[in-house]
């Protein structure tokens, strides 16, 4: 695989750990060393804060923050659930296409996973799967991105960034909206 697709690969990555659950002092450390080298301006930036952001994160910390922000008692603050960002209209059913387009792709919800298939975590492991397992064509990465993932990106990540109860996951809205922008871009020259 090209450095770059591998790049790719492994930011979908991160970004389908990072909002799957709060995380360890092992990635937060790992996050923290990391440096980005040659990469878009935006990306650095938003990755640099991300890296100072993990250096100086208490584990505990951080798990308290995703539990309030992102589960909390009843309705969560703010949902990591992605169809909550894009229904327009109450007969909408975008649950059932994502679950139709995911079969057409041989994937699916593996029966010990509660979580629906819009959560962004694994929108963006999908997106690792069709650039690293499947090596889908550009096209093909380009039409799954465009309909579940770019529709979301502003409003998952401002409402993330407005939420008094995130301080970690601040940056971590911020890289993954810069790198998600920069995916949609790219995309755009295709």
């Amino acid at each position: 695989m090209a450095a770059e697709e591998a790049a790719r690969a492994n930011f979908y990555a991160l970004l389908a750990r990072l909002f799957y659950a709060p995380r360890d002092a092992a990635l937060l450390k790992a996050i923290s060393v990391e440096k980005l080298e040659g990469e878009e301006a935006s990306l650095s930036r938003s990755w640099a804060e991300l890296a100072q952001a993990a250096a100086q994160a208490d584990p505990e910390a951080v798990r308290e923050e995703y539990e309030s922000a992102f589960i909390g008692t009843g309705k969560a603050p703010v949902t990591l659930y992605t169809t909550a960002y894009t229904i327009r209209y109450s007969n909408e059913a975008p649950l059932a296409e994502l679950r139709g387009d995911l079969a057409t792709l041989g994937l699916g919800r593996r029966a010990e996973v509660r979580e629906p298939e819009d959560h962004i975590a694994a929108l963006c492991d999908t997106m690792r799967h069709l650039v690293a397992e499947q090596k889908k064509d550009l096209e093909e990465q380009r039409r799954f991105f465009n309909r579940w993932i770019h529709p979301t990106i502003d409003p998952l990540c401002s409402a993330i960034e407005r939420n008094d109860k995130t301080a970690f996951y601040k940056p971590v809205a911020r890289f993954a909206k810069s790198f998600l922008q920069l995916e949609q871009a790219a995309f755009e020259m295709l």
